[in-house]
């Protein structure tokens, strides 16, 4: 095994998936030579250890009419750091906050129609008592969209194998 539990069949398995993500488990096991229960129980095993953290499909949000992307920070009092969070939560259009070090507070990144509708969402969250002031920049393109299959890969042992993706 290697680190955190992650062997190769374990990193091929989670490549499969992501790749063929409607195939069903039986076909995916026979293309990897094992049984439909040992590859179900890997699954099962890596859930569990909140390695593998959903099965849904991946949305995106510019085919959605939000063609615009912004990561902003706000610099929060941090007593009223809990009462923000939860209102970041009802704000549909941020996709994901984090609280970080360094300049700001809570950093986050938003999704918006148009720059103007991304004004409209940082000004509301700058409404919230305890938001003190934010700093925004817009993404022009993505050079590298989120992903984790590399780092699988690294972790299971895989590095040196082709992606089936980039074939």
């Amino acid at each position: 095994m290697a680190r955190r539990g992650l062997d190769a069949l374990d990193g091929r398995m989670l490549r499969l998936l992501r790749d063929r993500p409607r195939e069903g488990l039986l076909e995916i096991a026979r293309q990897l030579g094992v049984a439909r229960g040992t590859l179900q129980a890997r699954l099962d095993r890596l859930a569990g250890a909140g390695v593998v953290t959903g099965f849904g499909p991946d949305v995106d949000v510019a085919a959605l009419g939000h063609v615009v992307e912004a990561f902003t920070t706000f610099e929060v009092d941090q007593p009223a750091r809990e009462a923000i969070t939860a209102h970041l939560r009802g704000v549909p259009q941020i996709l994901e906050a984090r609280v970080v070090t360094g300049p700001g507070d809570i950093w986050c990144r938003i999704a918006g129609t148009s720059n103007q509708h991304v004004q409209q969402v940082i000004d509301r969250v700058l409404e919230v008592p305890g938001v003190r002031r934010s700093t925004t920049v817009i993404a022009l393109s993505a050079v590298i969209p989120y992903r984790v299959q590399p780092l699988v890969d690294e972790v299971a042992g895989l590095a040196g194998e082709p992606d089936s993706r980039r074939g």
